[in-house]
């Protein structure tokens, strides 16, 4: 798939089946992590074949079932913006190799994921991970204007961007950003509400995919 179908076949899934990640699969998703740790300065796992921290040995926990794999989202304090950012680059990667994903920042057992976290560094959240027992549907939208300063005439990128944009996942679905275009860059701002920064990042890497630029576009 291009990125602009991944994105919009990607839904939140919650209710894995007991298949484990493919080998193959993991060790592309493996060189993926090492990359975006590498360009960000984070510390990202991926965790395969452990139970605890989604309590998986269980028929529920939470609106989960049957998770056993996730990536620990790891960096330095301050790099929410980052962690979102390369985080959702990282899950669109397993989503094109047929993995199915679910940000978390509450829904599991903190002290039971198996994540080495260093000096000055912090576990932001996780990123549930397997073989879906379905697809998942899509979430709700706000408008363009809802979150941009979009006007009738401006460029096809801008828009383009923008429809990305909404198109990523947030915490509790609340599109908390907002994007102001000054001629060929843009400013995004993150709202008020819990883990906005976080999704500040994930929504930029979705913008950056649908306007067909790079980071430069940022002001």
């Amino acid at each position: 798939m291009e990125k602009l179908e991944l994105m919009k076949a990607r839904h939140s899934v919650r209710r894995f089946t007991d298949k484990p990640l493919e080998e193959n699969a993991v060790s592309i998703l493996c060189d993926e992590i090492d990359t975006c740790n590498k360009e960000g300065g984070l510390h990202i796992q991926l965790i395969t074949e452990e139970p605890e921290a989604f309590q998986a040995g269980k028929p529920s926990y939470g609106q989960f079932k049957g998770c056993k794999n996730y990536l620990a989202m790891v960096g330095p304090k301050g790099k929410d913006e980052s962690i979102g950012y390369y985080g959702e680059r990282i899950v669109l990667k397993a989503f094109e190799l047929g993995i199915n994903s679910c940000w978390v920042a509450l829904t599991y057992k903190k002290g039971k994921a198996d994540v080495k976290i260093g000096a000055g560094e912090k576990l932001y959240m996780v990123v549930a991970l397997g073989y879906g027992e379905d697809q998942g549907v899509a979430h709700k939208v706000k408008s363009i204007t809802d979150v941009s300063d979009y006007r009738s005439g401006d460029p096809d990128w801008y828009k383009a961007g923008v429809e990305a944009a909404l198109l990523a996942p947030t915490a509790m679905n609340q599109q908390k950003f907002k994007f102001e275009r000054s001629g060929d860059k843009v400013k995004a701002k993150a709202g008020l509400g819990f883990y906005t920064k976080t999704d500040l990042g994930i929504v930029k890497y979705h913008f950056e995919l649908g306007a067909d630029k790079g980071k430069e576009l940022w002001i």
